[in-house]
């Protein structure tokens, strides 16, 4: 009896080890997202570094602005550190010419497993003076981004992050994530002040919208974070997004065309922030206005005022809200029936 029990078919010998790497997969995933960050560095500040934080929606062009503008700084003589902190590892693509960097989890992961240190040369590169690397993150159902870039300064911090000698250190925070480890730099002021780039969408303004009332959120519990401006992206002159910055109190730090000589050099990863060059005049003014730039306490919009912004003219806006009832969710089979509610006359 014994032994005709503890005999199992191949098929199931298969499949017991998947069984038990998904469920030790699940229960590591679910340790990850529990974890909480490390508190950040509170030792003494050994340089006066302008640490700023980008936020926008995807695909608004951040990478695009932040690679240019991070060019610029550096043709202006400031020590510039450009970080990647969205998981697309996509900052700095445009910067060294379409090559992809090796990112700081990827390449801390392939470290450890060897029994190595991370060292700075493994992941930070740079070109014409600018400074930069990708923290990453994990791959597709496979881990938290927010821990990833949680794990990715725990990392910087060990290569001497805060030692480091730099005037401006740019992050580059993917605006529609908002767990935990992308709101770090304000939860946590790690950063003094914070850019928004937006467009004249509606989805982009809402991002903005939204890391407008983080910001605020976390200063009504003393931080220090503000936010210095707004960058207008693909700008085609409709007006929408330099009526977000006025209503909000942020001023407007440049606003870039939505030109096709831009986009074409763009997608060919060409560097347009150059000074001489046909838009260096763009990009040496918001080089200057980013650098300049004081914090800000923006006025978020309630989502009724947002929308307001995209109204047009003759849009309903006196059209009121009708409520479903019951027998619109039912349609034919919709039976009415009598109440057993028992209502007892008054005495």
């Amino acid at each position: 009896m014994l032994e005709d029990a503890s005999q199992i078919s191949s098929a199931e010998a298969a499949e017991a080890p998947t069984q038990h790497t998904l469920i030790d997969t699940q229960a590591s995933v679910r340790a990850e997202a529990a974890q909480e960050p490390d508190d950040v560095h509170t030792g003494p500040v050994t340089k006066e570094t302008q640490i700023i934080a980008i936020y926008g929606k995807g695909g608004i062009g951040k990478s695009f602005t932040l690679a240019n503008l991070s060019y610029m700084m550096a043709q202006q003589g400031k020590k510039t550190l450009l970080i990647g902190c969205d998981p697309k590892s996509d900052t700095t693509s445009l910067l060294f010419g379409g090559h992809s960097t090796p990112t700081i989890i990827e390449t801390s992961s392939k470290k450890k497993a060897a029994g190595e240190e991370v060292e700075v040369g493994d992941v930070c590169f740079k070109r014409d003076g600018v400074y930069a690397m990708e923290l990453g993150g994990p791959e597709v159902g496979r881990g938290c981004g927010g821990r990833g870039i949680i794990h990715g300064f725990e990392t910087l911090e060990k290569l001497g992050f805060h030692d480091w000698d730099f005037d401006y250190v740019l992050l580059d925070f993917l605006g529609d994530v908002v767990c935990g480890g992308f709101g770090l730099p304000i939860a946590r002021d790690m950063c003094q002040k914070v850019i928004v780039v937006g467009s004249n969408d509606l989805q982009s303004l809402y991002v903005a919208n939204n890391v407008c009332s983080a910001v605020e959120y976390f200063r009504k519990l003393g931080g220090n974070v503000g936010v210095a401006g707004m960058v207008i992206n693909k700008d085609d002159g409709t007006g929408e997004a330099a009526a977000f910055a006025e209503s909000v109190q942020i001023p407007v730090l440049a606003s870039i065309p939505a030109d096709e000589d831009i986009r074409r050099k763009s997608a060919n990863y060409d560097i347009i922030g150059k000074p001489g060059g046909e838009w260096g005049p763009l990009f040496e003014e918001l080089g200057l206005n980013v650098a300049e730039a004081p914090p800000q306490h923006p006025t978020p919009l309630s989502h009724e005022q947002l929308l307001d912004l995209f109204k047009g003219k003759e849009s309903e806006n006196g059209y009121e809200l009708e409520p479903a009832t019951y027998a619109d969710m039912c349609g034919v089979n919709y039976v009415e029936k009598p109440s057993l509610e028992v209502v007892y006359d008054e005495v």
